[in-house]
C-alpha cells in the first residue's frame, strides 16, 4: 500500500492551494483537511473536533462523500456522516485505508493546520505512519500574520476557516507554536522523511518547485505530470461543498481556485526587522526572528 504524505503547515500558509497542486499529480490525491491526528480512534478526533472546532469536520465528510456515498452533495454528506457514527470505533489508519482502498495506487496527500498546533498530534501520526513523508510547507511570518488577520476580519459567522476561533490570539505566536512544533518533529526525522518547503518559492516558481518536490518523493517530474499540478482548481475539492460541509480548506482557495500568475509572480519575502504590522512601534520577538532564519528567511 503506498505510504502518505503529510503537509506540516501553520495557518494562512499557501496550504490548500499546495495541496491541491500536489494531488493533481497523477500519482497521488489530495485530500481536504481531515484533521484526525487529534485522537487515537475515529470518535476521539470526532469529538475533539466538535468541542473546540466543528468547522473541521467538513474535510472528512466531503471526502467521504466524494469517494465513497456517491458525491459531494447534501445526501452525500448525510451518509458520510452516518458512516463516521458508525465506525467510531475504528483507529485512524484504519480511516486512512478506507479512503485508501477508494483511491487506488495514487499516494493520499492530507494537509492542517490543526496537527500542528500540538507536538502529541505530530507525536501520534509519526507513531500511527512510521513509513509516511513529511512536506514543512512555510510561509513568512509578516505575510503569514496578516492573512490571519485578513481571515479573522473576513469571517462573520460562526462557521471559521482552518478550524480558529473568531477570538484569536496575536498570529505571531500561532506561527511561532506551529511552525515550531513542525520544525521539532521535522528534526527527528531522516532527510529521505522530510522536506522544507517555502511557500514563496511555490508560488514564484512552480514548475520548478514542484519538480524538486516530485524528485524527493520519489514520483514523476516530467512536464505532463507538472502541467496537471498547475491546474488545482481541476481537485474536486477546489469549490465549495454543499451547504451541509462548505468548507475542509481555505475559503479563498475554494472561491478562487485558478492559479492566478500575475500575483504569485508578485509574491516576496518580507524582511524580519522592521515593526510588525499588526503591533505598531513592536517588533517580531527574538525566538520569531531565530525560527524563521532556521526556516529560511533573511
Amino acid at each position: 500500500m503506498p505510504q502518505p504524505v503529510f503537509v506540516l503547515v501553520a495557518p494562512r500558509s499557501f496550504s490548500s492551494v499546495f495541496g491541491a497542486m500536489l494531488g493533481q499529480h497523477p500519482q497521488a490525491y489530495g485530500l481536504p483537511e481531515l484533521n484526525l491526528f487529534v485522537g487515537d480512534t475515529l470518535a476521539e478526533a470526532w469529538a475533539y473536533l466538535r468541542k473546540g472546532f466543528p468547522v473541521c469536520h467538513d474535510g472528512l465528510l466531503r471526502a467521504l462523500a466524494e469517494l465513497c456515498e456517491g458525491g459531494q452533495t447534501d445526501e452525500g454528506i448525510a451518509r458520510a456522516r452516518a458512516w463516521v457514527a458508525a465506525h467510531g470505533d475504528w483507529d485512524i489508519p484504519r480511516v486512512f485505508d478506507h479512503l485508501q482502498a477508494a483511491v487506488g495506487d495514487r499516494r493520499l496527500v492530507e494537509k492542517g493546520p490543526l496537527v500542528t498546533f500540538n507536538a502529541k498530534h505530530l507525536a501520534r501520526m509519526q507513531r500511527m505512519f512510521p513509513d509516511a513523508q513529511y512536506l514543512h510547507l512555510v510561509r513568512h511570518p509578516r505575510s503569514s500574520g496578516l492573512s490571519l488577520l485578513g481571515l479573522r476580519d473576513s469571517q462573520s459567522t460562526s462557521r471559521d476557516a482552518d478550524g480558529m476561533a473568531r477570538s484569536i490570539f496575536d498570529p505571531e505566536q500561532i506561527w511561532c507554536m506551529s511552525n515550531g512544533n513542525a520544525a521539532r518533529f521535522a528534526d527527528t526525522l531522516p532527510p529521505d522523511r522530510i522536506m522544507r518547503v517555502k511557500g514563496e518559492e511555490v508560488m514564484a516558481s512552480p514548475t520548478e518547485t514542484l519538480a524538486r518536490i516530485c524528485d524527493w518523493l520519489g514520483i514523476d517530474a516530467g512536464p505532463r505530470a507538472i502541467e496537471a499540478m498547475l491546474r488545482p482548481e481541476a481537485s474536486p475539492y477546489a469549490r465549495p461543498g454543499p451547504d451541509s460541509a462548505p468548507l475542509g480548506n481555505d475559503p479563498n482557495f475554494l472561491n478562487r481556485p485558478t492559479l492566478d500568475r500575475d500575483r504569485m509572480e508578485a509574491v516576496a519575502e518580507p524582511d524580519l526587522v522592521s515593526e510588525v504590522d499588526w503591533r505598531p512601534g513592536d517588533f517580531f520577538a527574538p525566538q520569531t526572528v531565530e525560527l524563521a532564519r532556521k526556516l529560511g528567511y533573511d
